[in-house]
C-alpha cells in the first residue's frame, strides 16, 4: 500500500514543533520508518531532537541520503490566521498551517519516498534519512549535532538531497546547487558622554558611526561570479539607546549582516571590516569594538552528476526544465557540504513563515514522484 505524503505532512503539521520543541514530529517519523524495517538513531544533543533512520548496510559505498527539518517558527498572533495553526485544515485544494510549506511537505515526501522504494524495489545500496528539530533556531545542536553522530557511529552518506522549498514561482523551476556565506557584525562605538552645549568636553561616536556605515554599506564588495550574484551588505540597525535631546551619548551600536558569494570567505570580510574601522578611527579618535558571528561559509556543488540527476527527475514529473541557483538564505546544506555532494529541491516557497502558511496538497504528490524517481534512477 503506497504511503500518503499528504496524510503524513498533515500528522506533521498537527505536531507544533516550534524549535526547540519536538512536538511529536520526530517521534512520528521514527515510528514510521521503523515499522518499514529502518534502523532508527536519535541524535538528540541539548534541547534538540534529531532523527537518523537508516536502510541498508552501514557505511555502503552507494548511499543516497535526505535531509530536512520538523521545527517551525513562531506563529505570531493566532488571531490574524483564518486557519488553526496546527491544524493542517484542507480548503480549495490546499493544506493550511505553520510548516505546511517550509518543510514538513518536504520531509513527508522523501519519507513515502523512501518507504515506498525500499518496500516495493529494494535498492542494492543504502538510504540514510536525516531529519533535525534545529533548523529555524541557532542550529548549533541540529544537523550538525547529526552528523557529529554519523561520524561517530560509521554512518556517511554519498550523496545528500536537502528538501527545503526552493521553486519561487512554480514547482519544478528551481534546484539549489549552493548558497551565499552568511555573516553578522555587531559593531560599538566608544566615545565620552556630555551635554550637547559643550561638545568640545565629549566625544561624539554617533557621526564615526555614520561614516563607518557609509563606508561599509556604499563599498562594493563584488560584481558577483560564475554561479553566485553579488554579495551585499546591509546596515540593519543604529542605536544609541539615548532618549536625551541635549546629551551627547557615550556610546553606539550597529550591525551589519553580510551575505557573501564564493569570492569571499568570512575571515577576509572580518578583516576588511576592521581595517575600515581602522580608517575612521585614525580619522575621528572614536574606537571600535566589534563582534562577528558567521551562519555558514558560501558553498557551491559544482553542476555535474548529481544536479543532472536531479533536474532529469524534475523535468521528467513537472515538464518544468529547473534553474540551477545559488540564490536565497542559508540552509543545513551549508553543514552537510562539508560530508558530501548536496542539492536541494523542494516545493514552491512563497507563504513560508507567513500567516496562513499554505501548500497546493497536489504538489505533495508531485513532490513525492519527483524524490522516487531520483532513487530510482540513482539506485539504476
Amino acid at each position: 500500500m503506497s504511503t500518503d505524503p499528504a496524510d503524513l505532512t498533515a500528522r506533521l503539521v498537527r505536531c507544533p514543533s516550534v524549535t526547540p520543541e519536538e512536538g511529536g514530529a520526530i517521534s512520528l517519523l521514527e515510528e514510521a520508518l521503523a515499522a518499514a524495517g529502518f534502523d532508527c538513531i536519535r541524535a538528540d544533543r541539548g534541547e534538540v531532537s534529531n532523527l537518523i533512520a537508516r536502510w541498508g548496510d552501514k557505511g555502503h559505498a552507494r548511499t543516497f541520503g535526505f535531509n530536512g527539518h520538523t521545527d517551525v517558527v513562531p506563529v505570531g498572533d493566532p488571531a490574524d490566521w483564518s486557519a488553526e495553526p496546527f491544524g493542517a485544515e484542507l480548503r480549495d485544494g490546499w493544506m493550511y498551517g505553520r510548516g505546511t510549506t517550509d518543510m514538513k511537505s518536504g520531509v513527508a515526501a522523501f519519507v513515502a519516498a523512501a518507504i515506498d522504494f525500499v518496500t516495493e524495489t529494494p535498492p542494492e545500496g543504502a538510504i540514510l534519512i536525516t531529519v533535525t528539530g534545529d533548523e529555524e533556531g541557532d542550529a548549533a545542536d541540529g544537523t550538525r549535532a547529526i552528523l557529529d553522530r554519523m561520524a561517530a557511529e560509521g554512518e556517511a552518506m554519498t550523496v545528500c538531497l536537502v528538501g527545503e522549498p526552493t521553486c519561487p514561482e512554480t514547482f519544478g523551476d528551481m534546484i539549489k546547487i549552493g548558497r551565499r556565506g552568511s555573516m553578522s557584525a555587531h559593531i560599538v562605538a566608544s566615545g565620552v558622554q556630555g551635554h550637547t552645549a559643550y561638545p568640545h568636553r565629549a566625544k561624539n561616536p554617533v557621526p564615526a558611526m555614520a561614516r563607518l556605515a557609509d563606508r561599509l554599506a556604499s563599498h562594493t564588495l563584488d560584481e558577483g561570479s560564475e554561479h553566485f550574484d553579488p554579495s551585499t551588505l546591509a546596515v540593519t540597525t543604529i542605536d544609541t539607546g539615548n532618549p536625551a535631546t541635549n546629551v551627547i551619548p557615550a556610546a553606539c551600536r550597529m550591525t551589519v549582516n553580510l551575505r557573501f558569494n564564493d569570492l569571499h570567505s568570512s575571515e577576509a570580510l572580518t578583516r576588511w571590516m576592521k581595517s575600515e574601522a581602522a580608517r575612521v578611527t585614525e580619522e575621528t579618535g572614536i574606537e571600535f569594538a566589534m563582534t562577528v558571528r558567521v551562519s555558514g561559509e558560501s558553498f557551491l556543488t559544482p553542476p555535474g552528476e548529481l544536479s543532472a540527476l536531479i533536474a532529469n527527475a524534475v523535468q521528467a514529473e513537472t515538464g518544468v526544465t529547473p534553474e540551477l541557483s545559488t540564490s536565497g538564505g542559508t540552509s543545513d546544506a551549508r553543514f552537510i557540504r562539508a560530508h558530501c555532494p548536496v542539492v536541494e529541491f523542494g516545493l514552491v516557497g512563497q507563504t513560508m513563515h507567513q500567516v496562513d502558511e499554505r501548500v497546493e496538497v497536489a504538489q505533495i504528490g508531485q513532490l513525492k514522484s519527483v524524490y522516487s524517481r531520483i532513487l530510482k534512477d540513482w539506485f539504476a
